[in-house]
């Protein structure tokens, strides 16, 4: 049975472009719920600038607060020296930098060039070397709505650069929601074969409703890493039309029942997800906290077993 790590990613990518602050109390609580779901990772909170992502300017105290469970590793978004600086006093066990593998979304994205982009992690990887764990995450790997698609080997280019650079970890995201399962296929293969050492995420929205089919096709050439988000909330703010992330939950219904071992405490995961409309104030696009597991049955309608009874 392949076993499968699953990154939550709700706190962050999840929260950031929601219309309303979520109260810092409720997301401590949140990651603590969390922490007790089996998540391989958390990503807990981005050290941007309040001004840049005014909904997540809480987090130093979030990092402060939340109950670190063991055997779970508590992630943060560093977008730059200043907030590797910040990051470091909050203890994260990991740093995650984010850059576009398209020079159009970089500059939408990131308001810079990629090679302005790539000096400035490398500035974060220099300072925390030896420090804390790294990882990239590499955005619109599968596309750009403004330059098509992203030739396989731009991608690989930009992980090669990186990985010289000693990081641990590789996310390959389609931030657009434009992958499709022969592409992500394709590219899986490719990246196993040149970078067998590093930890390979995939981060896949589901723009276009082809996330969870992304995700066996990923799962099937050996990907052993997923980032999520419960309840499905996000998506990139510099994508025309684009909808959340996949959701954590379907993501891992759909995998346990296919024979995946993800490590997952379902149950325990759906109740938190069940109380996420109630944290955001809107209903969100996940589908397995409104209708059940598959395995969850339900009575016999009396209809049908006095018809059952009248027949036999």
């Amino acid at each position: 049975m392949t076993r499968i790590y699953f990154n939550e990613v709700v706190t962050r990518d999840g929260f950031q472009i929601e219309p309303n602050f979520i109260p810092t109390d409720e997301k401590v609580a949140l990651v603590n719920e969390l922490s007790q779901c089996g998540y391989a990772k958390i990503e807990v909170t981005s050290f941007t600038s309040a001004k840049a992502i005014p909904m997540l300017r809480d987090a130093e105290e979030v990092m402060g607060r939340i109950h670190r469970q063991s055997g779970v590793e508590y992630t943060v978004l560093v977008p730059n020296v200043r907030g590797a600086e910040r990051a470091l006093e909050s203890r994260a066990d990991e740093f995650n930098l984010v850059m576009s593998t398209s020079e159009t979304h970089n500059w939408s994205n990131l308001r810079m060039p990629r090679e302005k982009s790539f000096a400035g992690l490398s500035d974060v990887i220099a300072l925390t070397a030896g420090r804390v764990p790294i990882n990239v995450s590499l955005s619109a790997c599968f596309g750009c709505p403004m330059e098509g698609d992203v030739p396989p080997d731009e991608v690989l280019r930009w992980a090669h650069r990186f990985a010289e650079q000693g990081v641990r970890g590789l996310t390959i995201c389609d931030t657009t929601g434009m992958a499709h399962p022969g592409q992500v296929s394709q590219l899986c293969n490719a990246l196993r074969q040149h970078f067998p050492g590093l930890q390979l995420t995939l981060h896949f929205h589901n723009t276009r409703g082809m996330g969870l089919a992304n995700v066996v096709a990923a799962a099937h050439a050996g990907i052993d890493r997923f980032d999520g988000s419960l309840g499905g909330l996000g998506g990139c703010p510099y994508a025309p039309g684009a909808s959340g992330n996949i959701c954590s939950e379907d993501a891992i219904h759909m995998l346990d029942a296919m024979g995946f071992d993800t490590g997952m405490d379902l149950p325990r995961l759906l109740q938190v997800a069940r109380r996420l409309p109630d944290v955001v104030g809107h209903s969100v696009p996940g589908q397995v906290a409104k209708a059940g597991r598959t395995c969850d049955l339900h009575p016999v309608p009396e209809e049908a077993l006095k018809l059952k009874q009248e027949n036999t």
